[in-house]
């Protein structure tokens, strides 16, 4: 009895270990970027990785709601940055990597190549990059907690 005992509180220990450590190296949650000024939800949808803003540090200018005034597209300059979608369409290569996607940067109003790892610390490391991912740049994304 006593075996039975031990081997079902090392397979609960083993079970707990491996599902934490599955949850720390998702992508999926919310995100510091790495300036600390926003939160970015990660979430799936038709298996691929999106990501949009769901807080701002300064969700404000002039008393109104930032908007994306260096858009391209002069219909989407007035849309909010609260609520918009920055990461879009991550297909997954691996359990911790995800490719072929791009990332929007409201604050240029470029969008860029992106590549995706969830790293083993439980950081995201991006990297966003036009042409070929050797010319970009490398952000690394906290989880709020």
């Amino acid at each position: 009895m006593k075996i039975l005992s031990s081997l079902l509180a090392l397979t609960a220990v083993w079970f707990f270990a491996t599902t934490s450590a599955v949850a720390q190296s998702s992508p999926i949650g919310i995100w510091w970027n790495q300036e600390k000024s926003a939160h970015v939800e990660v979430y799936e949808n038709a298996g691929k990785l999106y990501g949009k803003i769901v807080w701002l540090k300064e969700p404000n200018e002039n008393g109104k709601p930032k908007t994306d005034p260096l858009n391209p597209n002069e219909k989407l300059r007035s849309r909010p940055r609260l609520g918009m979608v920055v990461l879009v369409g991550l297909k997954p290569e691996s359990e911790n990597y995800w490719s072929g996607g791009e990332i929007y940067d409201p604050k240029s109003g470029k969008t860029y190549s992106l590549n995706l790892t969830a790293e083993k610390d439980g950081t995201l490391k991006l990297r966003g990059y036009l042409g070929i991912s050797l010319i970009g740049k490398t952000q690394l994304w906290t989880r709020v907690k």
